[in-house]
């Protein structure tokens, strides 16, 4: 397992959410972060089959292309009774075909329409679902390091809460009664799936 000694840290992601998140997550390691939209870095295509194979190949690239150490998150709702979508899909699954541009509230609206369309008896194991994150740390020269983490939840309907990102305002944790939109950030970093990830991480490439 290879230890992180740098002191800069591209987080390879363009979606300002997650920068936000994983920014948070190393502060108190003092790491000085940047993104790859701040570097103009350019989007890979992620057609990796698994979380862990995309946050590679967006790792791999970012650190290719900056000549830092990059750190790459790969990250999704699974719905075990819609046969695991939108899963590796969860942003193309939010894009509103009208626009043509990513839309959670559309998003959600779309998942509760699949839920709805499952035999009523079935509907409160249909609602189960987590999220799953995959980060993977990169060096230039072709090494990484990768951890998954989730958090399992039920999805609730209507959406509650205006913090968090994407699909936040549906999710409800196991042992809590309010949504990741409704959770103020603090809170939800010590227990989202980003959270799990990130501790296998640290303790793996930091400690």
């Amino acid at each position: 397992m290879r230890k992180f000694s740098a002191d800069k840290l591209v987080v390879a992601s363009h979606n300002e959410g997650k920068v936000r998140e994983i920014s948070a997550l190393m502060s108190p390691f003092g790491v000085d972060t940047v993104s790859a939209a701040d570097l103009n870095l350019p989007e890979p295509i992620e057609d990796g089959q698994t979380f862990i194979a995309n946050a590679e190949l967006k790792a791999h690239s970012a650190a290719d292309k900056s000549g830092f150490v990059a750190l790459a998150d790969d990250s999704g709702l699974v719905v075990p009774a819609l046969g695991g979508r939108p899963g590796i899909y969860s942003a193309r699954w939010a894009v509103n075909p009208e626009t043509g541009e990513r839309d959670f509230i559309y998003g959600m609206g779309k998942l509760e329409e699949e839920l709805n369309k499952i035999d009523g008896s079935r509907v409160s194991d249909s609602r189960a679902a987590y999220f799953a994150c995959a980060l993977s740390l990169a060096w230039p020269d072709g090494h990484v390091e990768s951890f998954e983490g989730r958090v399992y939840g039920t999805l609730v309907w209507p959406i509650r809460g205006g913090n968090g990102f994407g699909y936040d305002p549906m999710f409800q944790a196991d042992g809590y009664d309010i949504t990741f939109g409704e959770m103020e950030a603090a809170r939800k970093h010590d227990i989202s799936h980003r959270a799990n990830a990130f501790n296998k991480l640290i303790n793996a490439c930091f400690k």
